[in-house]
């Protein structure tokens, strides 16, 4: 509500936010996947657990909202979670783009095998679905440049609203 020129929030309103920010950015990771059949690479999931993250401290912080102070924090640590995440996200976008190699685990090799043993560990060794290429691009954006994108944004929404409503 308003109370002259400055907005009160409820203190629902933050964690509920952050709740259904994650809900929905996770059900559209999951949507992709299951149901529109891109697989995610290593790094796609690694972008999930902040998301995952940030949903728990949402809910524990609205089962705690009579204490104000302990689901401020809880919805704080839900944020930093989220800068977190768009940092992995800003991590991935930058192997995708060939700025900086990604994890070996899940990119290009860059060692040219010198016998049939090497190729064939490298062959059986390779992932399925690879970090260093853009498995989905929408008007030139990654989904993992999407991701950084509500993660980031989300996460400076949130702080603006932790430090609005002190």
């Amino acid at each position: 509500y308003v109370d002259g020129a400055r907005m009160i929030a409820r203190p629902y309103s933050l964690p509920m936010g952050l709740l259904l920010v994650s809900s929905a950015t996770l059900s559209g990771a999951y949507a992709f996947q299951y149901l529109g059949g891109l697989q995610p690479c290593a790094l796609c999931l690694y972008q999930r657990w902040p998301w995952w993250i940030a949903a728990g401290l949402a809910l524990l912080a609205l089962l705690l909202v009579s204490k104000r102070r302990l689901s401020r924090i809880f919805s704080a640590l839900g944020t930093l979670s989220l800068f977190v995440g768009a940092g992995i996200a800003i991590y991935h976008v930058g192997g995708e783009q060939h700025w900086w190699s990604g994890p070996t685990a899940c990119s290009v090799a860059t060692a040219t095998p010198q016998t049939l043993d090497e190729l064939r560990a490298q062959v059986l060794g390779a992932p399925v679905v690879r970090c260093d290429e853009v498995g989905l691009s929408l008007f030139g954006i990654s989904m993992a440049g999407y991701n950084g994108i509500i993660s980031f944004t989300t996460a400076l929404a949130a702080l603006a609203f932790l430090r609005r409503n002190r």
